[in-house]
Formats: structure tokens, sequence, C-alpha cells
């Protein structure tokens, strides 16, 4: 379980795809002290496994499904990637309950830069849309932020805003995208289940 709060960006050093899978190796300064095999680091908001690490960098396998559902896949040798280790029982929810697991990938629409903040908006895949709501949170490439404007259900291409601090876009990658970028998107978790449970929640009679 995470957070969205990232700790601190890295990159990736090495690559080794296969057929329907890929072993990405990633520098993550000063986050590695109380690594682990098996251990939990989150990745541009991506749940992976540590299979090997050193001091400064970790292995990590990435299978199919995380292929296709995030956009870890078209990340090149050299590029930024926010990390986040899992939060301990003893932490501080400094953002919201991140699961680590991927949704969709989202598109940058429009980036508005203000005086103290910039406006970010992404369009939004229509199969997630009717999770992201005005004042929920929402998970954009591992980083907790407030959905400040959403689009109306009508609208054939749904969209979302956010909007940034300038802490937020020095310390975390989304400083570096641009029109066209791609994220990672997780919705919040509880939409999902309240959901589910619903749709298998028989209707009492003469409701």
């Amino acid at each position: 379980m995470f957070t969205g709060i990232v700790e601190t960006t890295g990159s990736i050093v090495a690559i080794n795809p296969g057929t329907d899978s890929s072993r990405i190796t990633f520098a993550a300064p000063g986050v590695l002290a109380d690594a682990q095999i098996g251990a939990s680091i989150a990745v541009n908001g991506v749940c992976l496994t540590v299979t090997q690490f050193d001091q400064d960098s970790f292995t990590a396998d990435l299978m199919e499904e995380t292929l296709k559902r995030s956009a870890l896949g078209s990340l090149n040798l050299g590029d930024s990637v926010n990390i986040e280790r899992a939060m301990p029982l003893s932490g501080r929810l400094g953002g919201h309950i991140v699961q680590g697991h991927v949704d969709a990938v989202a598109t940058v629409r429009f980036i508005e830069p203000r005086e103290d903040w910039t406006m970010i908006t992404f369009d939004l895949p229509p199969e997630v849309a009717r999770y992201v709501v005005e004042k929920g949170s929402v998970t954009v490439s591992g980083v907790s932020l407030t959905v400040v404007k959403v689009s109306e259900p009508a609208e054939t291409q749904p969209w979302f805003s956010v909007s940034l601090i300038p802490t937020t876009l020095k310390d975390t990658t989304l400083g570096m995208i641009g029109v066209g970028s791609e994220v990672n998107l997780e919705v919040d978790a509880l939409a999902k289940y309240v959901e589910r449970i619903l749709a298998f929640t028989p209707l009492k009679e003469g409701s």
C-alpha cells in the first residue's frame, strides 16, 4: 500500500525486453537502505516487486498486464520516474490510499501555467470516467492529487483537471510532462469496491 507521496525521482538504467514481459533496472538514490528481495516499490504509480538491488538501484520484472495497462513499457533509458516505497503501518497517510494498481493511461490535453501554480488537464479514458469526481482523489504517475474540475457525463471525451504547486512540479516528473504525454492513472479504489458490491446486492422488493 502507498500514499501517493513521492519520495524521490529515479531513472531507468537498463531495459531487457522479452516477448510479453520486460525486466527494468531503476536508479533509486536514497531509498534502498531498507530494501529486500520481494519488497514493493511504486514506480510512476505502478507497484513493482524488487527482484535484485544494490545501494543505488533495483530491478523488477514487468509482466504483460503491467505493460498493457500502464505507460511503463513506453519509457526509455534515462527517463525519469517517480518512486515511493510501501508505507509502513506506523507511517503517515499523507496523500490517500493508493494500491499501485494502475487502471488506465491518461494523456495531457492542456497545461496552463498560473502565477504560483499550474493547471493540467488530462483526457480521461471513458471506461474509468465514472470513478473520477470533483474534489476527489486520483493518482497520476504515482502522485496523489485532488481533482479540481471534471467533465460532464454527456461529453464525448471525458477529462479532468488538477492544480499543481511548485513543489510538486519540482520534486516529481509531473514538472517534465507536456501536451500529449502519457501518465499512469489510478482512480480511488473505494469507488470501484462500492460499484462491485452494489452489482451483487439484490434490490429489496418494492425499492
